[in-house]
């Protein structure tokens, strides 16, 4: 009886290296024009949302200066 070298559970990557097969997988689809233009908009889309939302969250995190508003409060003494 054939013995393998390798357990059992593992024996059909040993048998992946010898195996060739004669079948060869379709040529992928060339992408049209719309799928081109499509991926190219979703991606100037997702650019402009992180851009976006850096040009309006920046400020936004930066420590106001203005003399109305003061950082420090102050009890009232009532």
């Amino acid at each position: 009886m054939f013995r393998r070298r390798e357990p059992v559970p593992f024996a059909f990557v040993a048998e992946a290296d010898a195996f060739r097969s004669n079948i060869t997988p379709p040529p992928r689809e060339r992408a049209g024009a719309g799928r081109i233009v499509g991926r190219t908009l979703v991606g100037l889309t997702v650019v402009a949302g992180l851009a976006g939302s850096l040009l309006f969250g920046v400020p936004a995190l930066e420590p106001s200066e203005s003399p109305g508003h003061s950082q420090q409060s102050q009890a009232d003494g009532r």
